[in-house]
């Protein structure tokens, strides 16, 4: 908690960072329209059409966000989504970045994405704060996030 109370400093940005599988899910039958007085109806039947990863990060205090999906959600695909932060802030001293404590998130990620060299740069522009075990309510994505994977997409 303390990491959120600190004051805004452009040059050291906290950055929230999250990943949520989601349903890729499509409508079998056509909505019927909304008319006067009535809502726009949907069936509850639908037809699913695999999965997605949704990778979100989050400055709060600058109002600034990032998201990318992905087919999966690797130490692969967590690395180049950490590059693609990194490439955001590049004229910033150090990144806080608060998320959880999953497998993915941990330098052996870096290294199986990039060179060793670079994979030593981008651990480096980071200060990595993990939210406690069972305690990923205190990161922030996670309310964005949710953990509805039954969200329709066309």
């Amino acid at each position: 908690m303390d990491v959120y109370k600190r004051p805004y400093d452009p040059q050291n940005p906290v950055v929230c960072m999250d990943e949520s599988p989601k349903q890729l899910i499509a409508e079998t039958r056509i909505p019927i329209p909304a008319s006067p007085g009535k809502p726009e109806k949907h069936d509850y039947e639908y037809e699913r059409r695999g999965m997605c990863n949704v990778f979100l990060a989050f400055e709060p205090l600058a109002g600034k966000r990032m998201v990318e999906v992905t087919e999966r959600k690797t130490k692969k695909d967590w690395a180049h989504f950490m590059e693609e932060i990194a490439d955001q802030y590049k004229t910033v001293e150090k990144i806080t970045i608060v998320m959880d404590n999953l497998n993915t998130h941990e330098p052996g990620s870096f290294y199986e994405a990039f060179p060793p060299d670079k994979a030593q740069a981008l651990w480096d522009r980071f200060n990595f704060v993990y939210t406690p075990k069972h305690g990923s309510w205190l990161n922030i994505p996670t309310f964005t996030l949710g953990y509805d994977n039954n969200q329709k997409h066309p």
